[in-house]
């Protein structure tokens, strides 16, 4: 008859101890930092106006546009160039709208001090005169030049 062998008995897991993220010190100066947050929220204040200019031109309606009184107009070139403006100024606004959701993007990641001014992609530091341009950017210089190229 075989001896059966103990099984042994494992250790108790050792407790790890968490290390919790040690807040890291920010790329900018607070001075930098309320100059990019003072300049992000003077292009949202510009997107929202813009988005209400285009918003008066979107729900103006076919008789608005064309001067008429009756809800026809006289030629059907004049019903084409009505409908294009309208599509402009859809397209005008969807873009503005996408240009506020950036800006939010931007704004969000400054408060709560996620990675403003770190490239996406390779994560260096951008450049402040891109910031200062465009507030709302998300990638370094080269690395929006690569997309761009890429998307060719």
């Amino acid at each position: 008859m075989a001896t059966k062998k103990k099984p042994k008995m494992k250790t108790p897991a050792k407790t790890v101890k968490r290390i919790l993220p040690v807040k890291k010190k920010s790329l900018w100066s607070a001075k930098d930092l309320k100059f990019f947050e003072n300049r992000l929220l003077e292009e949202r204040e510009k997107a929202i106006k813009e988005l209400g200019i285009l918003g008066e031109d979107l729900s103006s309606t076919l008789r608005d546009s064309s001067g008429d009184l009756s809800s026809y107009a006289f030629h059907m070139a004049d019903l084409g160039t009505d409908a294009m403006e309208r599509e402009k100024a859809f397209l005008f606004a969807s873009q503005e709208g996408r240009l506020l959701y950036h800006i939010d993007e931007a704004l969000r990641r400054l408060y709560k001090g996620e990675k403003y001014g770190i490239c996406e992609y390779c994560e260096q530091k951008i450049d402040r005169r891109r910031l200062t341009a465009i507030p709302h950017a998300r990638l370094c210089i080269e690395c929006k030049k690569e997309e761009e190229y890429s998307h060719q």
